[in-house]
């Protein structure tokens, strides 16, 4: 058996909108986060998820909420789908944030973790996903690091290809675990 994963990005935060790398503050979504979220229930919501996961960040939670909220899905609150932890470089600007990621794949950013830490949490997450949900459909609702652990785990993909990958937006992601 197996279980049928979509992954779908949390919708836009101010942060987002402002060019700030947010990590682990945790960062509310902007009037077109909102609408987004509403577009996500639209899309999503009568597929037939057993669960919906996101991470315990409110731009991820409120994502989740918003489109699932007013149906039987249980939505499931889960710290390990965090986005990595850039410590230091929390709230700081995403262009020099983002160009630090191949040098933080096993080395932490200051004070923060590195992208082989979020990818245990994944691991453990996923390992979860596989004894609970097997034969099940679930979507997750997380940020790039959430992202990046699922395909490395699920597809291989190294991280040395990932965190130089330019992110498109779509709507949605599938995989099977």
């Amino acid at each position: 058996m197996t279980v049928k994963i979509t992954f779908e990005s949390h919708s836009t935060t101010f942060d987002n909108e402002e060019g700030r790398a947010s990590g682990w503050f945790d960062a509310d979504l902007s009037p077109l986060g909102l609408k987004q979220s509403e577009e996500l229930g639209e899309r999503r919501r009568d597929k037939g998820y057993a669960a919906v996961f996101c991470a315990d960040q409110q731009r991820a939670y409120k994502s989740a909420a918003i489109a699932f909220g007013d149906t039987n899905t249980p939505i499931i609150v889960d710290s390990r789908l965090r986005e990595c932890n850039y410590g230091d470089y929390n709230m700081g600007d995403k262009k020099f944030v983002d160009g630090q990621r191949l040098d933080r794949i096993e080395t932490p950013y200051p004070n923060g973790e590195s992208y082989m830490q979020t990818r245990a949490r994944m691991v453990a997450f996923l390992e979860y996903l596989k004894k609970n949900y097997d034969g099940e459909k679930v979507l997750i609702v997380g940020a790039r690091a959430t992202q990046f652990g699922i395909q490395n785990f699920i597809e291989g993909t190294p991280y040395e290809e990932l965190v130089v990958a330019k992110f498109t937006w779509q709507p949605g992601w599938e995989y099977e675990l």
